[in-house]
């Protein structure tokens, strides 16, 4: 699927508009999934649905009907090409007031496939100066609030790089706007601690099981910016990228390293689980 429309279902009906009432819509009161589609097939479809689950138990939302998501996908997506599914759960309509009242709504959206770097071109990295909220009860949460990373999103467009440092309020690095950040310093993996900010990727955690099963010392810790810049090897991860890595971080070039090519092979294809 390279170009063409955006097609999406709201509770199973294609095109249907959402609710003014919608909670997702009035207070951000949900959640979302980005699921990489390629060859006609989700990638990760069971970490992706096991990380929906976790955070519906910690917003109080009913679980997840996996099932039922991946057939409304296989209905949108196309059969035999590559596309970026959206899975959006919200708490659906609901009273005036943040009171938390109301179901859950399913909202399922499939995208074009985006142009990304090459791993061998790699990312530029800026920093941005829109911190990221520093919110424990949401910490790990991959919940509809993102309008700071909108804010730093911004920033980074506007520099022309690929993606922008998020630091939370104290100045401690947090992530990328729509990726995990991961360092590496004299052959030791490092990767920011997200217990007050950030969100838990699931290739953050791929890459961190993988690393062990590979015998590479890991580090999750309060990380600062003069770490990152002394950094031997910087990569940054998501459902879409995997492993990309970054050839240049403000004015610093840097090459892939062994670590990052070793990890990058590890979890290259996404299989389940």
């Amino acid at each position: 699927m390279t170009g063409g429309a955006v097609r999406w279902m709201v509770d199973g009906v294609e095109g249907a508009a959402l609710p003014p009432l919608d909670r997702g819509l009035a207070y951000g009161d949900g959640l979302f999934e980005t699921v990489a589609w390629i060859g006609g097939r989700p990638r990760r479809w069971v970490r992706h649905m096991a990380r929906l689950a976790a955070g519906c138990r910690r917003l109080g939302l009913p679980p997840p009907d996996g099932a039922r998501l991946l057939a409304e996908a296989r209905v949108l997506a196309p059969a035999a090409g590559d596309a970026v599914v959206k899975v959006v759960l919200t708490r659906g309509d609901g009273a005036r007031g943040y009171a938390p009242a109301g179901g859950v709504r399913r909202i399922v959206g499939v995208h074009p496939w985006p142009a990304l770097p090459a791993f061998a071109e790699g990312a530029s990295l800026t920093v941005c100066g829109t911190p990221a909220a520093a919110t424990p009860a949401l910490a790990g949460l991959k919940h509809l609030g993102r309008l700071e990373h909108v804010l730093a999103a911004g920033e980074v467009a506007s520099r022309g790089a690929w993606e922008g440092l998020m630091r939370d309020p104290d100045g401690w690095v947090v992530s990328g706007t729509r990726t995990n950040l991961f360092l590496v310093r004299n052959g030791v993996l490092w990767t920011p601690e997200l217990s007050r900010s950030g969100v838990w990727g699931i290739l953050r955690a791929e890459v961190l099981e993988r690393a062990r099963a590979l015998g590479i010392a890991v580090r999750r810790a309060r990380i600062g910016l003069e770490a990152v810049r002394a950094a031997d090897e910087l990569f940054l991860t998501n459902a879409l990228v995997e492993i990309l890595p970054v050839t240049r971080f403000e004015e610093r070039r840097l090459e892939p390293g062994p670590v990052t090519r070793r990890l990058a092979a590890a979890v290259r294809g996404g299989a389940d689980p």
